[in-house]
């Protein structure tokens, strides 16, 4: 597409109408994604792994005693937990492996194609028990292939130098938060009120309308540049000063994970304490309790806009922190997150009945303002002070604390039944406040060695950042 055409089309919103399909078929992408995440951990304590249910699941032994050599003997809950984490964690290494397929194999259109169809069959694959572990390797191939390859495209409808491509992911990501909103209240609602099976068939028509979205709209996106064999020619040159920027980075991911120990629990042992110990009442009727998944997605939304509106208000009258100091600040509020749900156990014990919601939206309210200054501020970060030689590898490097967050909350999560709440909550709460401290102690040195040598160094973002909530 030449760059005076690409300037000329505003048609949505502004912007080149191929932003407006892309950015719809991320909805429906999400919409599958999130409805199996928030099914999972339910379903396979309430069905899969208990007896008559697990005999079935073709593979399963081989799978369970490859778990336990590494985590030791589990209980189906613990293993459940485990397995979610696996999961989750997982989803976030497999795109590092689609953008290469797509970069010298196959292209990026016939890599999305592909990966939508994995990911329709592995939601189908999950209504029945026998398909359980076929479903999950097809789930993880579809993401990876998919998630990384669509987003790239984004950018490449904008002419270099064009304004609008600051604001596209913008407009790009919105459409996950509303994914975030709607799939609880679907696929949630259908599988704890009418089937498992019901809720992640509904994630995998979500995922059909997504492909058919995208390969609809696939005219009005520029044309697939040549798929590339071969290494680019570019050197990879580090000078002293490189190695050291890389080096901190690579240090800071186990403190980024660790912080968000606590808050990464929402998908999964969170939803099993709540409907253990919330009063799960709307209006006299009682709430699936996958509902929460959706507040937290419209607190999520909420707090990225009041983050915005205190930093501009805050720098008008004070200097506003750097992004060390940002993600401190992020890493304090995500301490809070923990500390609100053991103190609601307490209660519990104390008073012998479930409490109420308030207290899922202090938590969740934690939770969201703690990620508002964290995770974007990380990425920010990582995309400004990443040595140009690396180009963009290391990013990539950045979603690995989220796997390392995810196979930590899985292990962690399977202590949520030998554990009382209050103890439980409170183990997540002191390991995210010893990395929180480390966070402060590191604040200074590590903003003055990736502080940025001139403006120009600062580049532009196009990487997704990882929802606590839920991607």
């Amino acid at each position: 597409m030449a760059e005076d055409v690409r300037q000329a089309d505003t048609a949505f919103f502004g912007h080149p109408r191929g932003l407006g399909w892309l950015s719809f078929t991320e909805v429906w992408e999400r919409f599958s994604y999130y409805g199996m995440q928030a099914l999972l951990v339910l379903y396979m304590a309430h069905q899969l792994l208990r007896p008559g249910h697990v005999e079935h699941v073709v593979g399963f032994g081989v799978f369970k005693a490859a778990i336990e050599a590494v985590y030791g003997p589990l209980s189906p809950l613990a293993l459940g937990s485990v397995i979610f984490g696996l999961y989750a964690g997982s989803v976030w290494l497999t795109p590092i492996l689609g953008g290469l397929v797509a970069d010298r194999l196959t292209g990026r259109t016939r890599a999305i194609t592909a990966g939508a169809l994995l990911m329709a069959l592995g939601h189908f694959l999950m209504a029945f028990d026998q398909s359980f572990l076929l479903a999950l390797a097809c789930l993880l191939a579809g993401v990876g292939l998919f998630k990384g390859n669509l987003a790239s495209q984004v950018s490449s409808l904008y002419a270099p130098g064009d304004p609008r491509a600051a604001s596209a992911f913008q407009i790009y990501y919105f459409g996950i938060q509303v994914a975030i909103v709607v799939t609880p209240l679907v696929c949630g609602t259908l599988g704890e009120v009418y089937g498992w099976h019901w809720g992640f068939g509904a994630a995998g028509v979500g995922m059909v309308i997504g492909l058919l979205t995208y390969l609809r709209g696939r005219r009005w996106l520029p044309p697939e540049p040549p798929v590339r064999k071969a290494a680019q020619d570019r050197p990879l040159a580090l000078s002293p000063r490189d190695v050291r920027t890389v080096l901190v980075l690579i240090g800071l991911l186990p403190l980024l994970a660790l912080v968000q120990v606590g808050s990464g629990q929402v998908s999964n042992a969170y939803l099993l304490w709540g409907e253990a110990n919330l009063q799960l009442s709307l209006f006299g009727a009682r709430m699936p309790v996958t509902w929460l998944l959706t507040l937290d997605a419209i607190e999520g939304g909420a707090s990225i806009l009041l983050s915005l509106l205190f930093w501009r208000w805050w720098a008008k009258r004070r200097p506003e922190p750097d992004e060390m100091g940002k993600i401190a600040v992020g890493g304090v509020l995500l301490v809070a997150a923990p500390l609100s749900l053991a103190a609601a156990s307490l209660a519990v014990a104390a008073g012998g009945h479930r409490v109420g919601l308030g207290w899922a939206v202090l938590f969740e309210l934690f939770v969201n303002l703690g990620w508002a200054n964290l995770a974007p501020v990380a990425i920010g970060l990582y995309a400004r002070a990443a040595p140009k030689a690396t180009g963009g590898t290391l990013i990539g490097v950045f979603y690995l604390h989220v796997f390392l967050q995810q196979m930590l909350d899985g292990w962690l999560g399977g202590r949520l039944e030998t554990m009382s709440g209050a103890d439980f909550w409170l183990l997540h709460a002191g390991l995210a406040a010893a990395a929180a401290v480390l966070l402060i102690l590191v604040r200074a040195p590590v903003a003055r060695l990736l502080a940025p040598s001139s403006l120009a160094e600062i580049p532009a973002v196009d990487a997704e950042t990882p929802a606590v909530s839920t991607a």
